[in-house]
């Protein structure tokens, strides 16, 4: 760490460095001082998934430019320049970023109650919001495709015919299932066409959030997704991920409930910021978010599966399989409770 923490203009020995917060795709440390307050976060780009974390860079001092320039108040966390200007280090093929740690914050793993979900909801659409003025084309795509269920379709049909047969075999159910809410993707095709390009999160679990010692939220974090794309992908990961108090790991399906009041949060939250901003079509598919999020997450670990764990990997023989399940049950579920 010593090279890199000179390159921000820290002394090695004047800090402590540990392993930080609970995030499976960067790797992330805290630096603290001597006498162990925490300073700074500092973070190691995963270019298995980001493969030009230039991109991010770019994207991330647009936004902070706009928003110190437009809304001065609002807190974005952005990361410190080295002393030579530049806001990523490159040592040994890897690239490191620092960020300040915002004093008195926290962040959630798992939302137990609905306030928690109504300020992460607040937060996300706050965000987005406050972006409203600013031409989301400008930003670099830094996940192409990630959120395309068409792809994500194409990709499934691929699976079946190049896939494990064995593994096909077992899965007929699900991709029984898949074939039987294909209206998901259609309907997708719908919405690029009526749907406004909004700055976008795309990845709005709730340790993506920031909250005061009051449990207030304060504002989003990891920003490394941040593209243009539309607003059901930001409610529908809420949905996906608020929505049951269990995880798509669960492999207990009885467990897997829609929780009204989590439901009514989201709602609220996310348009108490976003009531004005969406448009009248955009506000009919507020349920769809969810629906077309819980379906592409059972698509892509179902695709997995009959590839062979190829993505995801897989920590037991069937897991991806299970996670397919899961989240079809979870769909079921939304449906049932959006038909009432």
């Amino acid at each position: 760490m010593k090279g890199i923490l000179c390159q921000f203009g820290l002394a090695e020995e004047n800090f402590q460095v540990k392993p930080f917060g609970s995030g499976l795709i960067n790797s992330t440390w805290q630096v603290a001082d001597r006498a162990g307050i925490p300073k700074y976060i500092l973070q190691k780009i995963n270019q298995d998934i980001f493969k030009q974390p230039g991109d991010i860079a770019f994207n991330i001092r647009l936004l902070d430019n706009y928003l110190k320039q437009s809304f001065p108040d609002y807190l974005f966390v952005s990361p410190f320049v080295t002393t030579t200007g530049d806001e990523l280090v490159r040592i040994d093929n890897g690239f490191y970023r620092m960020f300040p740690f915002v004093d008195n914050s926290h962040t959630v793993d798992v939302v137990e109650k609905p306030q928690q979900a109504y300020e992460a909801a607040r937060q996300f659409g706050k965000f987005t919001r406050l972006l409203s003025g600013f031409d989301a084309g400008q930003l670099k795509i830094t996940l192409p495709d990630f959120h395309n269920l068409t792809l994500r379709y194409q990709q499934f049909e691929l699976a079946l015919k190049a896939g494990n047969p064995e593994r096909i075999g077992q899965s007929k159910d699900l991709i029984a299932s898949i074939k039987l809410n294909k209206r998901i993707v259609d309907k997708y095709e719908t919405c690029k066409e009526q749907f406004t390009s909004r700055v976008t999160h795309h990845d709005t679990k709730i340790s993506n959030v920031l909250f005061n010692a009051e449990n207030n939220g304060l504002c989003v974090i990891d920003l490394d997704t941040v593209m243009p794309g539309y607003f059901i992908s930001d409610v529908g990961d809420m949905m996906r991920t608020y929505l049951c108090p269990v995880s798509e790991e669960e492999k207990d399906f009885s467990k897997i409930i829609i929780r009204k009041e989590f439901y009514d949060a989201i709602k609220d939250g996310y348009l108490s910021e976003m009531g004005e901003a969406l448009t009248e079509i955009e506000k009919q598919y507020f349920n769809y978010a969810g629906e077309f999020m819980i379906y592409m997450q059972a698509l892509r670990f179902l695709t997995d599966h009959l590839n062979n764990d190829v993505y995801y990997g897989a920590k037991y023989e069937e897991h991806n399989f299970v996670r397919a399940g899961n989240q079809l049950a979870l769909l079921q579920q939304l449906q049932k409770f959006i038909t009432g």
